[in-house]
């Protein structure tokens, strides 16, 4: 199964439409997870012309967004667990996604919040953060990513100049 992971788009308008190049390397995907900095409900309208979309809120979500997406998700893929979540901080995002699901036994935690690209194994758990398609901050580029779930989980992540 190959599955699109997209954070952090913060479109606040239509004036604003998640890139091209996203839409380009999601093509084929089964399904695309969202990791919240939604801000608006176009943004998954358009998301689901593609594939099938879940998703959760982010800190900068309005509470319309939170009480219909909520701020965590486990889901099952090919036998995999997969924790999907915002994540909080400023350090280490990554253990503050861990702690939402270290009960859960997980094979992967998809978060977003700090723009920054992860795909790193640590303990046998799949971390990985897409970055942000539309606000890179201190990121040289862009990003988004793909999750790759089959005997076993992997992500790679595609930069979008």
């Amino acid at each position: 199964m190959k599955i699109g992971v997209i954070s952090d788009t913060h479109i606040r308008s239509l004036d604003k439409t998640i890139p091209n190049e996203v839409f380009e390397i999601f093509e084929g995907v089964d399904l695309i997870l969202h990791a919240g900095d939604i801000l608006i409900e176009e943004v998954l309208i358009q998301l689901q012309a593609v594939a099938p979309v879940l998703a959760v809120a982010g800190n900068n979500d309005s509470y319309e967004i939170y009480k219909k997406y909520g701020t965590r998700r486990l889901i099952e893929v090919e036998g995999k667990k997969i924790g999907l979540t915002h994540g909080m901080s400023r350090g280490k995002t990554y253990m503050t996604a861990y702690a939402e699901f270290l009960n859960d036994n997980v094979d992967c935690i998809v978060y977003g919040h700090s723009h920054i690209p992860h795909n790193e194994i640590i303990n046998n758990v799949l971390f990985f953060n897409p970055g942000s398609a539309t606000q890179r901050r201190f990121q040289p580029r862009h990003s988004v990513g793909i999750l790759y779930v089959g005997h076993k989980i992997t992500g790679e992540i595609f930069y979008i100049d």
